[in-house]
């Protein structure tokens, strides 16, 4: 995956942004660098299913709902093969956000059934939505 510059950082957090043609990871890092929050989109439509983690809160899947594609937590932690595939994927990321996402979406695995899912369709805020391919590769803000 590679980063997608320009993205505006939050008063108390730094957000990133990570890209390839199957995974969007949205992250929020803290002043010290911990990452807080992190939304991985994903499939071939990264836009419609995704895996929230948040420190305060833990997990959510929205998107769970469609009938088509791999979901993630659908096998074992040794044979997801959206995990195994991120896993791959996450080479290229700094190690601060690779070791914990990779981690916590172990765990995800792990403990699916007990996690809640929110809405059938993942919606992205308007900083995420800028397509990646465009040129500048920079995202705005949503100071909304």
């Amino acid at each position: 995956m590679r980063e997608i510059e320009g993205v505006t950082a939050e008063a108390q957090a730094r957000r990133r942004w990570f890209h390839d043609d199957y995974f969007d990871l949205f992250v929020w890092q803290d002043q010290g660098g911990e990452v807080t929050l992190f939304e991985l989109c994903y499939g071939t439509d990264s836009s419609g299913r995704a895996l929230v983690w948040h420190k305060g809160r833990g997990f959510f899947h929205d998107g769970a709902g469609g009938s088509h594609g791999e979901v993630i937590g659908a096998g074992t932690a040794g044979s997801d093969p959206v995990l195994s595939r991120l896993a791959s994927a996450a080479g290229s990321l700094p190690d601060e956000i690779r070791t914990p996402v990779i981690e916590y979406v172990r765990e995800f695995v792990e403990k699916n059934p007990g996690v809640p899912s929110r809405r059938k369709r993942f919606r992205r805020a308007a900083w995420q939505q800028k397509n990646p391919g465009q040129s500048g590769d920079t995202a705005e803000s949503n100071t909304a």
